[in-house]
């Protein structure tokens, strides 16, 4: 059985001073809510806020392929606020594969926002004209990650991606270069060592 938090229970003695009403009014409660549609957590709902958001991808690797990393900024420019930040390491990962896994993570969190207009700012020109439909898509293990981004489009009323020069995405850079610091790849020593 759950236990009550103490300043929980004196105000339930206050509200209800016999036990078996108290008991009744916390089973009724209890039961109401297990019967009603489950409701997301407060980070998976929605924020409807409309308007145009910008979304800052950026994905990168130590090597190629190499410790890999993603970082994604989410803002809102007419309140000139940012709504959301992200940075993660991905494991070992190719810079392509960083980038178009930044950009789905970035997707993920701007849909909680519902903007009416998504602009997707990423510093790789090849990731932009390849979403864009300039470029073929022509390695196949890159083909999941342009229908996941596609599927995700889909959800926004407009999307648009829009190539950006490297020093204009430096903040999202920093998370990437971030996560990847604060998380070093393991270091192998040698035999002997």
């Amino acid at each position: 059985m759950t236990r009550i938090p103490a300043a929980l229970e004196r105000r339930l003695q206050q509200l209800f001073p016999r036990v078996k009403e108290r008991e009744q009014f916390v089973a009724e409660i209890i039961s109401r809510e297990l019967d009603s549609p489950l409701t997301l957590p407060l980070e998976d709902q929605p924020r409807s806020v409309g308007g145009t958001l910008h979304l800052f991808t950026d994905g990168g690797s130590r090597g190629n392929p190499g410790q890999a990393a993603i970082g994604c900024i989410l803002e809102d420019p007419a309140r000139g606020v940012t709504l959301k930040e992200h940075m993660e390491r991905i494991g070992i990962e190719t810079n392509n594969v960083a980038e178009y896994r930044a950009l789905i993570e970035g997707l993920k969190l701007a849909k909680h926002y519902q903007p009416n207009k998504l602009i997707c700012h990423l510093d790789s020109e090849l990731i932009v004209r390849q979403l864009n439909g300039q470029y073929q898509v022509r390695m196949v293990h890159l083909k999941p990650f342009v229908e996941e981004i596609q599927a995700l489009a889909r959800s926004f009323r407009s999307v648009t991606f829009k190539h950006i020069p490297r020093s204009d995405n430096f903040r999202a850079d920093a998370l990437v270069n971030r996560a990847l610091d604060e998380h070093p790849s393991p270091k192998f020593r040698g035999i002997g060592k």
